[in-house]
């Protein structure tokens, strides 16, 4: 139904969140368990934070107690109907970004949904690959209060995009070295120590004995990448404790 360009990471629910950096909320309902679990699997391995509904009656009750930046929803639902769940939620003035996922492909059926309140429509089966671009492309357009983009100085990074940028420059970066200079960012002007990365990096509990040697070098790659071609540096080692992001000297 779906194909899964994405490995399967480890739950993004098991990542510390930042204090004062709230997490991007997807809600799925979604009644097949197969798909749902694969969108699931795929969203937490871009740090988002997914809840799941399996009918329709509980994804209608998860909208109203809790507060959501998308929603992927799909019409053929059991308890209550997709449409029927679209049309209450714009009835009632929530202008949450609703993605629909359905099997239903016909030129009517697309622009009921739309006419009803959706914001993007895709028919199973889809590729995730292309899933994923719509999702950041309405987190775009949603809500505006959402921190979506980390920065300082002339260094920013967009949790939505996964692009760094320094200056007019864009910034190559693998996974792990993103989820690092995240992490730094999250904490810019303070010090981090090499537990708390490989705690909130590599989920890594026990210490960071194991993993200073590999920190060290995604710190090593970061600097290349992030300072070396530019005069302002911003990591900085604070020797026999950690690292600090800071466009200061002290």
């Amino acid at each position: 139904m779906i194909d899964m360009n994405t490995p399967q990471h480890q739950s993004s629910h098991s990542r510390l969140q930042e204090p004062g950096v709230p997490a991007i909320e997807i809600l799925v309902i979604e009644d097949e368990e197969k798909v749902a679990l694969a969108l699931q699997h795929g969203l937490e391995a871009e740090h988002y934070h997914v809840t799941v509904a399996h009918t329709g009656e509980d994804g209608f009750f998860l909208l109203n107690s809790g507060t959501y930046d998308l929603v992927l929803l799909d019409l053929s639902l059991p308890g209550r109907d997709g449409l029927e769940i679209l049309k209450t939620m714009r009835e009632g003035a929530v202008h949450t970004p609703v993605l629909v996922l359905t099997a239903r492909d016909s030129v009517e059926d697309r622009v009921l949904g739309l006419e009803t309140g959706a914001d993007d429509y895709m028919v199973k089966p889809f590729a995730f690959s292309e899933l994923l671009a719509r999702v950041r492309a309405l987190l775009r357009r949603g809500r505006t209060d959402q921190v979506l983009t980390l920065g300082l100085a002339d260094l920013e990074l967009d949790l939505v995009t996964r692009k760094v940028t320094r200056g007019s420059v864009s910034i190559d970066l693998t996974a792990k070295e993103f989820d690092l200079l995240e992490h730094l960012l999250r904490h810019r002007g303070r010090t981090v120590s090499r537990g708390m990365i490989a705690n909130a990096v590599w989920n890594e509990s026990t210490g960071a004995s194991t993993l200073n040697n590999i920190i060290d070098v995604h710190i090593a790659r970061l600097r290349t990448k992030v300072d070396a071609p530019f005069a302002t540096k911003l990591i900085r080692t604070v020797r026999g404790v950690g690292f600090i992001l800071s466009d200061t000297d002290s």
